[in-house]
């Protein structure tokens, strides 16, 4: 059931960020970057079984923002997709300082979400700490360096790869003993370490065809800004 659920998941998530860059352009990426963000650190804090071992929720939505910053780094240029990371990290600071506000206020009698509340975002701190420090900085920089490596459009799917899958592991190790060292048991960080690490992988080896349809709609000049 989970794994079905993970490619329902993974499908939606890849259909957003087309619809959102057809419709909107530029900005419609601009829109997905936070919202991922934020969706996958809040996700992060559930943890299931997947394949045989532990992993953590968060990790279709937030790879799958590796995508987008590939896009504006292929289509637009290094500086915008670090302008999308800079507005992510933002977005993600003002949720986290803003939502754990919210657990100072008194609760009244008839309130129904505290507790909820206070077991996700009491440990949001920490989570949003691992992303800030993992950060995404690296995959464009990396990005950058093979496109000027191999500009071609046949090594497109090298590009992609390449500066994703080493950026993924960097972003996996910081963020997961930033996040969870002392939260879980030895074994259960480990086999989310492994899970997080191999899931990230396989969204960034199965963005790749959506990469092709982006730069093809781009060349076209069917996106909304292109053709305004």
């Amino acid at each position: 059931m989970n794994e079905l659920l993970w490619i329902v998941m993974l499908i939606l998530n890849f259909a957003a960020i087309l619809v959102s860059y057809r419709l909107w352009g530029k900005t419609g990426l601009y829109v997905w970057v936070p919202l991922a963000v934020m969706i996958a650190n809040i996700q992060v804090t559930k943890t299931i079984h997947l394949f045989g071992l532990t992993a953590t929720l968060g990790n279709i939505v937030y790879a799958t923002s590796f995508l987008v910053t590939d896009i504006l780094s292929e289509n637009y240029g290094k500086r915008d997709a670090a302008r999308a990371v800079g507005i992510g990290f933002f977005s993600l600071i003002m949720m986290t300082l803003l939502m754990n506000l919210a657990l100072y206020f008194v609760p009244d009698k008839s309130d129904f979400a505290q507790k909820s509340l206070s077991t996700i975002f009491s440990i949001m701190p920490r989570i949003a700490l691992g992303s800030l420090a993992a950060s995404q900085l690296h995959d464009i920089w990396a990005y950058d360096f093979w496109k000027r490596k191999f500009s071609a459009d046949r090594y497109l799917w090298m590009r992609n790869n390449f500066s994703t899958m080493v950026s993924q592991l960097i972003d996996t190790v910081i963020f997961t003993f930033i996040a969870f060292w002392g939260v879980f048991t030895g074994s259960v960080l480990l086999q989310i370490l492994i899970t997080t690490y191999l899931l990230k992988w396989l969204v960034a080896l199965l963005d790749t065809p959506f990469l092709y349809v982006a730069k093809r709609w781009m060349t076209r000049g069917v996106i909304a800004e292109s053709s305004s």
